[in-house]
């Protein structure tokens, strides 16, 4: 496992994740999506990759999770843990992530 980043953001677990997958749908390269059997009623598990394309073959690879925990009053906690990718260029894929790691915390985070 690698680093842990915390945070507090505004939402439901559910307002967040989507919110989040949307954002990664954007960004064009990564995707962020909910592992429901990695989830229950206030803890939602997202797993975060890399994808390339090439033809009909679509290329996956795990960049880390977001963890994201009810907290009450429209709030959820957000821990994001990194996961160094199994990859030939795990450098470029780090640096990827670690963008979209801080991208996310500016977007989502709230409060000190």
């Amino acid at each position: 496992m690698g680093e842990t980043i915390t945070f507090t953001a505004t939402g439901s677990p559910q307002v967040v994740s989507r919110a989040i997958e949307e954002y990664a749908r954007g960004q064009g390269n990564l995707t962020a999506i909910v592992v429901p059997w990695e989830s229950d009623n206030t803890t939602l598990s997202m797993a975060v990759t890399a994808v390339k394309s090439d033809g009909w073959a679509i290329e996956h690879t795990n960049l880390g999770t977001i963890r994201l925990i009810a907290a009450g009053q429209e709030r959820t906690e957000v821990a994001i843990i990194a996961e160094p990718p199994d990859h030939p260029e795990p450098q470029k894929l780090t640096a990827v992530f670690d963008r979209f790691i801080q991208q996310v915390q500016s977007k989502f985070h709230i409060g000190p």
